[in-house]
């Protein structure tokens, strides 16, 4: 018999325990956000939904290490499990590992002027998310990591093997080519 609505706690339980039902329960309620987060960071949808799949197996698999802080833990932990092994991908793949020197020299990057807040506001749900999507994979992991999870400069060094100058260089790029992609998608629609 299926168990459902489970309190978050209770499926932290039950997934410790390996209950089958539990699990079933864990990926119903996780695995759509984890492959939004997945196809963040990789832009081919079936590598993003093996990567989801791969995170959530490996969530199943060690969650009797999970410690259970709060409502939330359970997804904070699954997307950090999914962000490093999006991460781990992304050094692996060929087209990460060969970044052009521009994109970690100190040299100065042209600032795009700012869009006004207001017209920003009026772009449609999805654009902004399409453009973040055209950045360079290393551009678009580093924006990501920062912007949307959290990561400090540091630590985004420390998990992509660079340098702290290098990351701030390449986040600096990345919201000029995003703040670039926004005017034009400004200049356009004004028209």
């Amino acid at each position: 018999m299926r168990k459902s609505f489970l309190t978050e706690q209770e499926l932290a339980l039950g997934c410790a325990r390996s209950d089958r039902d539990a699990q079933a329960e864990l990926y119903t309620r996780y695995a759509a956000g984890i492959y939004a987060l997945c196809l963040r960071y990789i832009e081919d949808r079936e590598e993003a939904r093996d990567l989801m799949h791969d995170a959530m197996i490996k969530a199943m698999d060690n969650f009797k290490s999970f410690k259970y802080a709060g409502e939330g833990s359970i997804n904070a932990w699954i997307s950090r499990i999914a962000v490093n092994m999006a991460i781990d991908r992304l050094k692996e793949s060929s087209r990460f590992r060969q970044i052009p020197i521009e994109l970690v020299s100190g040299s100065e990057i042209e600032d795009a002027l700012e869009p006004d807040a207001g017209q920003v506001e009026q772009i449609p749900d999805g654009v902004l998310d399409e453009m973040i999507a055209e950045l360079p994979p290393i551009r678009r992991t580093i924006f990501n990591m920062y912007f949307v999870d959290g990561f400090s400069h540091k630590e985004i060094a420390g998990k992509l093997g660079i340098t702290e100058r290098g990351s701030t260089s390449m986040m600096a790029k990345a919201r000029a080519s995003i703040k670039k992609a926004l005017l034009n998608y400004l200049n356009k629609t004004e028209k």
